[in-house]
């Protein structure tokens, strides 16, 4: 049960945290707001709600999730591991059952891997096969090998569904400037919560389960 517990807490927390930092960086940059609402009304429509089904054609909801990720990993440090055996790295030896830190928040943020690596681009990924699921060490939001997160399936769902379900039921409006500032810990969270105005786009039933698809 504590295990269970542990995992299920783990993956609200990390996708509740996920979906903020989207939110935050589609506001302060409308036009991508404005992109992804287009495709997911293309795609849905305001007469249901978003499906997993429907999330390989939601290419640019995609990318958004990936940048997010990248610039904003909610685990920028992962969960400690620890070296099964002597090894070098680059000219360091390193002995067996030392506890090492993977900071993947300076590797998504690295110049000499990505252009503009402080910006947040979501088209960098259109046209990449760059995925979050560990083959890819750019890019490794969830770990890789056989200490990667167990629920990435479960968290990759979470934060796709509830991020395309908000962008399209809900015009948004920034209340104040949007504070992107980062409180740093096991998981990174914004400094300061974010506010902004929901308002409700698409006919009351499509929300309250009913809807016509």
């Amino acid at each position: 049960m504590a295990i269970l517990a542990d995992m299920f807490g783990a993956g609200i927390d990390t996708s509740t945290v996920t979906v903020e930092w989207a939110l935050a960086e589609i506001l302060v940059h409308p036009h991508i707001l404005q992109k992804a609402q287009d495709e997911l009304e293309a795609i849905v429509g305001s007469t249901r709600l978003v499906r997993e089904s429907d999330i390989p054609d939601l290419p640019y909801l995609t990318a958004i999730v990936k940048e997010t990720m990248r610039l904003h990993p909610v685990l920028p440090l992962l969960v400690p591991h620890t070296t099964m055996q002597d090894c070098q790295v680059s000219g360091y030896d390193i002995t067996r059952t030392t506890q090492a830190y993977v900071n993947v928040s300076a590797i998504g943020r690295d110049p000499t891997v990505w252009d503009d690596p402080l910006l947040f681009l979501p088209e960098r990924f259109l046209a990449s096969d760059i995925d979050v699921r560990g083959q890819h060490f750019e890019l490794l939001p969830f770990g890789s090998g056989r200490r990667a997160c167990p629920g990435l399936a479960l968290g990759l769902s979470n934060v796709h569904l509830m991020l395309a379900n908000l962008l399209n039921a809900f015009k948004w409006e920034n209340l104040a400037e949007v504070d992107l500032s980062e409180k740093f810990g096991i998981v990174m969270s914004l400094a300061n919560p974010l506010v902004a105005k929901a308002t409700l786009k698409v006919p009351t039933h499509v929300i309250d389960g009913k809807d016509s698809a």
